[in-house]
């Protein structure tokens, strides 16, 4: 049987949460807040064409951007509620109901074989406790040849960056480079996020 996410288990015990999220960053949107951090990171790693996954893609913001620079992009969120928001609001990508640990797009009918997977917004600290490499796996079996991973969270939130470090050993994949934000600040042992550029190991 399935383990619920951290994410589906907060929204089990308050089930407005998701709505409350998406209206949330439509609110920044409709203000002007810049929400494309991540996504221009990305986007600086590609050339045009490439094919993203936007793992754990919430209401669409990084992956709209990317389609937007003129990318194929998939987006997985095993919340449907976000994923409703994300096909309203971001027509365009194909945008997935879909838990982490049991990612396998080519069962859906969506080739593997990503130039990027994103993952962005603490998504690693929502997964079900003990998934985590499982979860960095199937984000390895799901890159190209020369594929790269960019995850990024927070500190302080229950996954440790050793245990993340260690996890996407176990699963395959190499430390390129890391950070300690989306706009390329240095890593430190003291920083309270970080930002890994992983590939296939």
């Amino acid at each position: 049987m399935r383990t619920p996410s951290k994410w589906e288990q907060k929204v089990s015990q308050n089930p407005e949460h998701s709505h409350w999220y998406v209206q949330r960053f439509r609110t920044m949107a409709a203000d002007g807040a810049d929400l494309a951090g991540e996504a221009r990171l990305i986007d600086a790693m590609l050339p045009r064409g490439s094919r993203v996954l936007d793992a754990g893609c919430g209401p669409g913001r990084v992956g709209a951007f990317l389609a937007g620079a003129g990318h194929e992009v998939v987006g997985v969120d095993v919340d449907p509620v976000l994923i409703e928001a994300a096909r309203a609001d971001h027509p365009g990508p194909t945008w997935l109901v879909g838990d982490l640990a049991e990612l396998d797009l080519p069962t859906a009918g969506v080739a593997a074989g990503f130039d990027v997977i994103v993952c962005a917004g603490n998504v690693m600290t929502f997964l079900a406790s003990g998934t985590e490499a499982e979860v960095l796996r199937r984000f390895r079996g799901h890159l190209n040849d020369g594929g790269r991973a960019v995850i990024g969270f927070g500190a302080g939130r229950g996954y440790e960056f050793e245990s993340f470090l260690a996890d996407a050993a176990t699963a395959g994949l190499a430390v390129d480079t890391q950070f300690s934000t989306w706009d390329l600040r240095p890593f430190a042992p003291d920083s309270d996020f970080i930002v890994a550029v992983l590939s296939r190991g």
